[in-house]
């Protein structure tokens, strides 16, 4: 969510800039008309304009945050609570147990953030399975730990979207995976397992629609998201960390400036990393974007990849997509680890 004040003649360009680069709807209002612009799968862009029934002459509301309704017209605003998808007053397990919820459901006065931030991540999930059509829907969590997320999940799929659900969650640490797995069998998620394993080389026991890996150690992002593409899963939400690699490598002729002051190397290096991966799963056929997961003052590793098969990528798409990657590679001398098991893999 975010408020802007638009002056109405630059209106339609400010929309169709923000669409081209993020959103296949986008919803504006000013005091006579509402204004709707449309990006269909195939890139079409519709433009229209919707004039506002008169509420008796007020002055209609300022738009921004959550909805309220004015005559037969819905408008936003700032008064009234968030429509969360995990909802307060439920008695969801694992946010019990995470100390978010009370026994009765209430969200607890100090966890109201982590709270937030939970739903902005199922969320984010929500909305890139809009489209899928089956029932039954396989997942595989890499780098699960301590599996907070991983049982919200299993939630949300099992009790809000009433779906059939086969999970597995894939963790290097016995005593974690035990832990988890007696937790799955306490709140009777009886499709929900854990394995102890490693994400490179790792073989699936079920066609896999959906793989999940939530702040995976540097290169663990890189195979896991590897092992999505060779699976051709449908979807992948992955929330990169600790991404060393291309910093340790970076170094370049003439943009020195992006390599010379180590905080600004850091970070350059760790966005780099993760517009490459999103640029190189758009060569293996996926919809990428790179979402905020949560709010960058409180932690820097807040860059979910969400990314949505898609059923055609034209050759000149692919071509531009991988250019730029190894444009990139070339001026600052790096090898992302992704890249080398795409190519030795024939995939790019």
């Amino acid at each position: 969510m975010f408020h802007d004040n638009i002056e109405p003649d630059t209106l339609k360009q400010y929309l169709l800039d923000t669409i081209s680069d993020a959103y296949l709807q986008v919803n504006a209002w000013d005091v006579e008309k509402e204004h709707i612009l449309l990006l269909s799968k195939k890139g079409k862009v519709t433009y229209k304009t919707k004039k506002l029934l008169d509420t008796g002459g007020d002055k209609m509301p300022e738009v921004s945050g959550c909805r309220t309704q004015t005559g037969d017209m819905t408008y936003e605003d700032h008064n009234r609570q968030k429509n969360y998808i995990l909802k307060e007053g439920q008695v969801i397990p694992p946010l019990v147990d995470m100390g978010v919820f009370t026994k009765e459901g209430k969200v607890v006065k100090s966890m109201y953030d982590k709270f937030r931030q939970i739903n902005r991540f199922i969320e984010m999930i929500d909305d890139g399975i809009r489209d899928y059509q089956k029932e039954e829907i396989h997942i595989i969590d890499f780098g699960c730990g301590k599996s907070y997320l991983t049982f919200i999940m299993y939630y949300y799929f099992t009790e809000v979207r009433h779906m059939k659900v086969q999970m597995l969650g894939l963790d290097l640490k016995a005593d974690v995976i035990k832990k988890c797995n007696e937790t799955a069998e306490k709140y009777g998620y009886e499709n929900l397992h854990f394995e102890m394993g490693d994400i490179n080389g790792f073989k699936a026991p079920f066609d896999v629609d959906m793989v999940v890996t939530l702040h995976a150690c540097d290169t663990a992002t890189d195979f896991a998201l590897y092992n999505a593409v060779c699976w051709n899963a449908k979807m992948i939400f992955s929330v990169p960390c600790c991404q060393h690699e291309l910093n340790k490598q970076m170094q370049t002729d003439d943009l020195s400036l992006l390599t010379r002051y180590g905080i600004v190397k850091e970070r350059f290096a760790a966005l780099t990393t993760d517009a490459i991966r999103a640029n190189l799963l758009e060569c293996c056929g996926y919809r990428t974007q790179l979402l905020e997961f949560v709010d960058f003052a409180r932690t820097p590793k807040n860059i979910l990849i969400r990314a949505i098969r898609k059923p055609v990528v034209p050759a000149a798409v692919k071509k531009k997509y991988l250019g730029e990657v190894e444009a990139v590679m070339e001026e600052f001398y790096v090898t992302p680890t992704l890249y080398t098991l795409l190519k030795e893999s024939g995939k790019i």
